[in-house]
């Protein structure tokens, strides 16, 4: 059984997906252990606990310094004692030791099909906003796995998405998820879940 932290930020949309994939058995032998947000207020911990999932929040406004808040987290994750880390809208850069301790077991997804439009400062709307600006014809979501860079662990799995003439950055925020996030992350969890990804070298 693949125990799975989930961390997050907002809405909890790609969470969603997850508790859904795992319920339904597109994601095997997997469990969601705890549920980990930076704000205390974000509905992805009220979507955690009507499906049964602990939910904790560590916000950074508890803690006097950085490395205190970074050392809370940590606590949290260890406490849930995860196979795998995903996160799955998560607006904090996690901290080297956190990183360390889970190396090669932390997912993300992010919103593009990077290298595009990755990076610091690239997260939530600022990416389709730069998407639409550039004008690019087709944009997507990625998977990958959590270095210490800023997007830049080795790609897991790749979604395209087109990108149409009349769309806002809204819309086309919308259909990045619905067409790439909520498939391309469940399937990747079910891949590690079913052993058949590894990092090499």
């Amino acid at each position: 059984m693949l125990r799975i932290a989930v961390m997050v930020s907002g809405g909890g949309t790609n969470l969603q997906a997850i508790i859904d994939a795992v319920a339904d058995g597109r994601i095997h032998d997997t469990e969601i252990v705890r549920v980990i947000s930076n704000k205390a207020d974000a509905y992805a911990l009220q979507r955690a606990k009507n499906s049964g999932i602990e939910a904790v929040s560590v916000t950074r406004s508890e803690y006097a310094e950085r490395l205190d808040f970074d050392r809370a987290l940590l606590k949290a994750l260890e406490e849930a004692a995860p196979d795998l880390v995903v996160l799955a809208g998560f607006l904090v850069v996690l901290s080297p030791e956190i990183i360390k301790k889970y190396k090669g077991r932390i997912i993300n997804i992010h919103p593009s099909l990077i290298p595009s439009f990755c990076g610091e400062g690239y997260y939530g709307l600022r990416v389709h906003e730069e998407a639409l600006k550039r004008g690019v014809k087709i944009t997507g979501a990625t998977v990958h796995f959590v270095d210490e860079g800023c997007d830049t662990g080795p790609i897991i799995m790749q979604k395209a998405v087109e990108v149409r003439q009349d769309d806002t950055p809204e819309t086309l925020q919308r259909r990045v998820m619905e067409q790439a996030e909520w498939k391309i992350l469940p399937e990747t969890i079910d891949m590690i879940a079913r052993g058949s990804i590894r990092i090499k070298g």
